[in-house]
């Protein structure tokens, strides 16, 4: 399978890569092979473009370095129940809602069923629902809407019921 991308899909990339701890990431298909890595600097990590010969060199403009803000003291769940994790499946932005103008799709407190839409994940300008693996209450949720997320992240806890 070729793929192919245009300058704002590398450009999406690049912002993503950046606001992520991943330090290297190699995509090859077909002709196309794209190799990002990120060097330390006082500043922040830069990605670093390495594109095909026969292709044009890009060179994007490195986003400046996310802002570190501190994570919120999660309030932990009765002693004796255990929570399930409802990680990231992918790097992408979290969206709690549909849509900017909609309700979100749970609050801390709310009982969700297995298979129901908890979150959006935007990635690569897909929206991918994130679904509950199991019934229970929603204990916390771990992430601000529009915010960048990373692969294996938790996002918000469920306890089961």
């Amino acid at each position: 399978m070729d793929v192919e991308l245009d300058l704002n899909q590398v450009r999406e990339l690049l912002l993503m890569f950046d606001q992520t701890s991943v330090t290297e990431l190699n995509l090859k298909s077909g002709e196309l092979e794209l190799q990002l890595r990120k060097r330390e600097h006082i500043s922040g990590s830069t990605p670093v473009v390495v594109a095909p010969a026969p292709a044009s060199t890009l060179t994007p403009t490195p986003a400046p370095p996310p802002a570190v803000t501190p994570d919120p003291e999660p309030t932990p769940p009765p002693a004796n129940r255990k929570t399930i994790d409802i990680v990231a499946p992918m790097v992408g932005t979290f969206y709690r809602a549909p849509a900017p103008d909609e309700p979100p799709f749970v609050e801390v407190g709310d009982t969700v069923k297995k298979g129901q839409v908890v979150c959006i994940i935007e990635a690569m300008k897909l929206m991918n629902e994130i679904e509950a693996e199991v019934n229970g209450q929603v204990v916390e949720i771990l992430v601000q809407n529009a915010e960048p997320i990373e692969y294996g992240q938790t996002l918000m806890r469920i306890l089961p019921n």
